[in-house]
């Protein structure tokens, strides 16, 4: 047995023996005081000196500037909630566009729009017409995975595939190349790259993460951000081809309590500092411009309002010369503060608000507060100063409107050849090659093929969240000119060896058997909060394809696995059905990349053998706190063999996690009651079989078909009085992060009967709640399946957010009949809805 499988059995042989004990139960320990040592803290070496040309040009300008005109430095806004107008009137000093804010509200709109509303904000923003001193704004974006706001340009793996590859060098090809692609639409900064360190991959935001391993994320900070910046100490960068970086998010983002997004980090400072402070040392020795501070705490005090960790360590201690900006209305979260007003924030250390919808009112507190002494004069002297020398040394005040500047209008730096080729290498030297029994991999030329699984042939899916949209959802393939899925890499592949491919979602064929059986599975997407799990497994209907994989091995068909994931999650299901197992992580837009690994080609070589390395590792069970089965650093070459002895398949946890679902095919999610009623008259009747009614047979259920048969329930209502058809938990939901993050209350339904009164849909938080008018369903076309959505924010207001134990709350006061599918979180309605009351 060689050493490899040795290892390996052992330590599946262990992970099994500590599986069969009752999963760990997880208490938090008392959180120390969120006090910080800077003495304690690693020195870092700016590499800017002082520049008094620059200094002198600060002074003067902050000489003349008005209160007004400083503090509209110090916010940034969204493009979808201003206008150039407003950047004019109120001095703004940056506009960002939010995952779902494009151009005219398109998502989609092409590059020459963006450059063009570049031009707008950049020209009202220098217009000194109402005898201001006109400093020119600056726009930011999450170009996190390549420039991928943009429909054409080219999708990088996401940061956790990156980490696999253990390829520093790469990363600054990548970041070149992002940089250039940003600069063709006239953005001058990206919010990235993101050097979190995640502990915990329940956490919605790890697939941002290169890994858990602190210094292997140091190890790709400096490229990365020499990539998109150029060398440390360098200056005018506009003037080149690059863009500002921003790293994100200090600090402890990926350390909280249960993988919580926006949570908080219950550590001691000095894993604070050894952990998560570690890759901030390699930014700020490579000159990183930017810092976003976290929405997150640390034991108990918000990232966003410690003036310790701001200001004492990051700006003092470790000697960052940039300056921090905050992330989606952060501030909101700070104690004491609100959405619309934070002098904790800026006092602690903040030198820019991201205050996307809330900038006006930002804008008007704190002028006002400044005024008032609040907020003292010396320090909004120095966050200004802080923006106009990132902005001096970049040279923005210098190279003229966006579409003047190198790269700009340029649209074939969008996807562009070397940039794709740059991504397809990437892809390939991320795969982890985890089972290869009997040496099935690479698959030899001149072989029929058969594809499946519901991820083989979708670009979205393997490129995962903050993709053209939030959440990466929604989009039609016609939006990925260019792009390569997984199957049609795989097709070239196999036909340029004489063989053949076959794609097939579900497995069946036709004719002759399949020589091997490639199946593509694994998450759907998502982003940031939308992706927190409690145990870390697929949810129930992403494992389709598993079974798929088992009923192709019954017919002696050998299976190669292929896992999109944004993280290790417990598959020993999959694990065992299949010959080979690969994960392919989030590989963007170059499904190429994969092929390039799984096949021989005809001369028999390979394109690129395995050489990816997990950088986090791999769980035995579902239990977060459960025991490893694949150590951090595994990764098979494809020349090796491995005899993985058949794993348990008991995920050692309950199913608890409806991932912001409450009703799926017609059921109420896991923890979650239907009930249907009288409206506001209590006595609601539960439902948990069909037919039913409730008392006095007001409201009337049945069963009826949609996808799959009684994938759905028929309610229909007869108008003798006030009706109600709620969701219902006894554990009541938090759902603050989604209200602030734009989530919509979505519902997949079917008018059968128009309603003759108007239809309400609430929220509820105990006893108090709020409605939003849907009038009478007017446009839902009576006979088809429709998903509505509603703006979380349309309900809040006089409801507690964070208590939420009834999401959906249909009632009306007459006739109707409907049919309701499912009721979730999200993002991709067909219908959205306005907040009328």
């Amino acid at each position: 047995m060689t050493p490899a499988k040795t290892f390996l059995l052992s330590t599946v042989l262990a992970a099994l023996g500590a599986a069969s004990a009752a999963p760990a139960q997880t208490v938090p320990a008392p959180a120390p005081a969120a006090t910080v040592h800077p003495e304690l803290w690693p020195r870092a070496n700016w590499p800017y000196k002082t520049d008094a040309k620059i200094e002198a040009r600060i002074a003067d300008l902050l000489k003349r500037m008005t209160v007004e005109e400083k503090v509209g430095q110090v916010i940034q806004g969204d493009i979808a909630s201003l206008t150039p107008a407003d950047v004019k009137r109120y001095h703004l000093g940056s506009v960002l566009n939010g995952g779902n804010s494009a151009p005219n509200n398109d998502e989609f709109a092409p590059a020459s729009e963006w450059l063009k509303l570049a031009d707008r904000f950049y020209e009202a923003s220098v217009d000194k017409s109402d005898g201001g001193v006109g400093i020119p704004v600056i726009w930011g974006t999450d170009a996190v995975h390549g420039h991928s706001n943009i429909v054409g340009a080219t999708l990088f793996p996401h940061n956790v595939g990156l980490g696999a590859m253990r390829d520093p060098a790469l990363m600054r090809r990548i970041a070149q190349a992002t940089a250039a692609e940003i600069r063709a639409t006239g953005i001058e900064w990206t919010f990235a790259p993101t050097i979190t360190v995640p502990q915990d991959i329940r956490w919605g935001r790890a697939y941002e993460g290169y890994s858990s391993d602190p210094k292997l994320v140091a190890s790709y900070v400096t490229q990365f951000i020499e990539g998109l910046q150029g060398a440390p100490g360098s200056t005018d960068q506009l003037k080149g081809p690059y863009v500002l970086a921003s790293t994100k998010h200090f600090l402890a983002d990926g350390g909280t309590f249960g993988g919580q997004d926006q949570g908080d980090a219950r550590i001691p400072e000095t894993t604070l500092r050894d952990i998560h402070g570690t890759p901030y040392v390699s930014a700020i020795n490579a000159g990183v411009q930017t810092v976003m501070a976290s929405f997150s705490s640390w034991n108990g005090e918000k990232i966003t309002g410690h003036k310790g960790l701001m200001t004492d360590v990051l700006k003092k201690r470790m000697g960052f010369g940039g300056f921090i900006v905050s992330d989606w209305n952060a501030h909101g979260q700070v104690a004491g503060c609100t959405n619309a007003s934070c002098p904790r924030a800026i006092n602690a250390g903040l030198d820019m608000y991201m205050a996307p919808d809330s900038w006006k009112p930002m804008w008007e507190s704190l002028v006002a507060q400044v005024k008032a002494g609040e907020v003292p004069m010396s320090r909004l002297d120095d966050a200004v100063a802080n923006i106009l020398r990132v902005k001096l040394r970049a040279g923005l005040f210098d190279v003229g409107k966006p579409s003047t500047r190198m790269l700009s209008g340029d649209y074939a730096q969008l996807g562009s050849p070397e940039h794709r080729a740059i991504a397809r290498e990437a892809v390939a030297k991320s795969l982890v090659l985890l089972k290869n029994n009997g040496s099935l991999l690479p698959l030899k030329p001149g072989a029929r093929v058969l594809v499946a699984g519901d991820g083989a042939d979708d670009v979205a899916r393997q490129s995962g969240g903050w993709t053209l949209t939030w959440q990466g959802t929604g989009i039609d393939p016609k939006y990925f000119p260019g792009a390569t899925s997984l199957y049609k890499g795989i097709d070239g592949a196999v036909k340029a060896a004489g063989g053949s491919a076959t794609l097939s979602p579900a497995g069946t064929f036709t004719g002759a058997k399949p020589d091997v059986a490639i199946v593509v599975f694994g998450e759907t997407q998502y982003a940031e909060f939308q992706g927190d799990i409690k145990t870390l497994q697929l949810r129930p209907e992403q494992r389709g394809p598993i079974e798929t994989m088992k009923k192709l091995k019954a017919q002696g068909i050998p299976v190669v696995a292929v896992m999109l994931t944004g993280r290790p999650l417990f598959v020993n299901p999959a694990i065992n059905a299949a010959d080979a197992f690969v994960v392919a992580w989030l590989p963007g837009s170059e499904g190429a990349g994969v092929s390039d690994v799984l096949f021989r080609q005809k001369n028999g070589q390979v394109r690129r053998d395995f050489t990816g390395k997990l950088s986090f590792a791999w769980p035995a069970t579902a239990d977060a706190t459960g025991p490893t089965l694949f150590p951090l650093g595994y990764g098979l070459s494809g020349a090796a063999r491995s005899s993985v002895p058949v794993l348990s398949e008991d995920p050692r946890v309950t199913e608890t996690d409806s991932g912001g679902v409450f009703m799926d095919k017609g059921l109420p999610a896991t923890s979650w009651s239907l009930s249907v009623g009288g409206a506001g008259t209590g006595g609601n009747t539960r439902i948990t079989t069909v037919p039913a009614q409730s008392g006095g047979g007001r409201v009337k259920v049945s069963a009826t078909d949609h996808g799959v048969q009684e994938g759905a329930r028929r309610f229909e209502i007869d108008g003798s009085g006030p009706a109600e058809i709620e969701l219902r938990t006894q554990s009541p939901v938090d759902l603050t992060r989604q209200t602030n993050g734009d989530v919509m209350l979505l519902a997949t339904m079917r008018v059968d009967a128009a309603p003759a009164q108007p239809v309400k849909l609430g929220i509820r938080t105990g006893a108090g709640g709020n409605d939003v008018s849907l009038g009478k369903l007017e446009l839902l076309p009576v006979g088809e399946w429709k998903t509505i959505g509603v703006p979380l924010k349309c309900f809040a207001g006089n409801v507690n957010m964070a208590t939420v134990d009834a999401p959906f709350v249909l009632s009306t006061t007459g006739r109707m009949t409907v049919s309701i599918a499912r009721v979730a979180l999200g993002m991709s309605p067909d219908v959205k809805l306005p907040c009328a009351k």
